[in-house]
């Protein structure tokens, strides 16, 4: 295998502009067709909330826009390697590129290149737009898509427990002693663990200690009656660094934003798995856009007219979707705890390159 993986300049900037190309379109072909799908599936949603018209629409196509994109890059990807190998086959230009003495690696060094830039602008589009969009859509979406409260660091669906007892908002807003929940459930619950009481409310302040309910309605389970109340103060374990830790949404924090996450967790003797994991995912996932050149060069090599194009392209597709299946399987198993974070992230990443290496140097050189 030879090492001089560019000996020509002209021949790198040709391949690695077609690739881009593909990429490009592809990216916006998927992103197209999915947000398409993904707006007659919600548009009903959101334009039940009072006042939502078409603004509130293009708000949440643009929200969603940036999930779809980090999403589905890889498999643009691995889509535009397909077609740019295929293309490349059935014009002879790999054969005219082996002619000259170039080896497979040498003829997909252009494309590893490329996707591995594409890897990296990935990986800061999602530390830059994507967690910002997530933390905002889940907000909106709690909101049952009415006003996104204006407050910043807004978290969504937060479930907290004070003994026995538990605490749920739909929404929380701000830091410090100026937390704010909205939407607020209160499971009071007996020394043998059944309800005993639920209580609804509208928002909840910080009461030093517990928490200030405020639009309250009471259900009292053994009695099964309701009374409304104007405030009520529960949760006199619940801290505000609780509050803070619970509400942690590894989706909506940047890289370095959630390793500090992980830290105060850790201090005080929380279980990480779940955050470590989608930690080093953040890694991991954009890096997977550098595997797809890689998986499909088996498309890219033998002759066009032996018939079999067709299917060295599918088995290409195959080894490259297989990936994304085993990456999520790898990433949930980390999730609870059945593969170390590390292992969960990384592993199919390794697992795979030594796959296609070993394919494409069996096959070609």
């Amino acid at each position: 295998m030879q090492l001089d993986f560019f000996p020509s300049r002209s021949l790198t900037i040709y391949l690695a502009k077609m690739f881009v190309l593909r990429i490009v379109a592809m990216l916006a072909v998927l992103v197209l067709v999915l947000m398409a799908l993904d707006l007659l599936s919600n548009t009903g949603k959101i334009l039940a909330a009072e006042g939502n018209g078409q603004d509130e629409l293009w708000k949440y196509v643009m929200l969603r826009i940036p999930q779809l994109i980090s999403r589905f890059l890889p498999y643009s990807v691995l889509l535009a390697t397909l077609i740019t190998l295929v293309t490349l086959n059935q014009n002879s230009e790999v054969i005219a590129m082996k002619a000259a003495g170039l080896s497979a690696h040498q003829v997909l060094a252009p494309l590893l290149l490329t996707a591995l830039v594409v890897a990296g602008l990935s990986f800061a589009f999602n530390e830059r737009f994507v967690t910002r969009a997530n933390a905002s859509l889940k907000a909106w979406e709690g909101a049952q898509y009415g006003p996104i409260p204006e407050e910043t660091g807004v978290r969504t669906n937060v479930y907290m427990t004070d003994g026995a007892n538990i605490l749920t908002a739909a929404t929380i807003t701000g830091t410090g002693t100026d937390i704010s929940m909205q939407d607020v459930t209160w499971y009071s619950r007996d020394p043998n663990g059944k309800l005993a009481e639920q209580i609804n409310a509208n928002s909840a302040s910080f009461a030093n200690p517990g928490w200030r309910l405020q639009g309250v309605e009471r259900f009292n389970v053994a009695a099964a009656n309701t009374s409304g109340v104007d405030e009520l103060i529960v949760g006199e374990g619940l801290t505000i660094s609780q509050i803070e830790l619970d509400s942690v949404d590894a989706d909506a924090q940047g890289f370095f934003e959630l390793s500090r996450s992980i830290d105060a967790y850790e201090a005080v003797g929380r279980r990480t798995s779940e955050l470590r994991a989608k930690w080093w995912h953040k890694l991991s996932g954009p890096l997977s856009a550098f595997l797809m050149p890689l998986l499909g060069a088996v498309a890219a090599f033998g002759l066009a007219r032996s018939g079999q194009l067709f299917v060295r392209a599918i088995i290409g597709m195959g080894l490259g979707f297989a990936y994304f299946v085993v990456d999520n399987a790898a990433l949930a198993m980390g999730s609870f705890g059945g593969y170390p974070p590390f292992l969960a992230a990384w592993a199919p990443f390794f697992l795979f390159l030594f796959i296609g290496e070993t394919v494409l140097i069996r096959t070609e050189e």
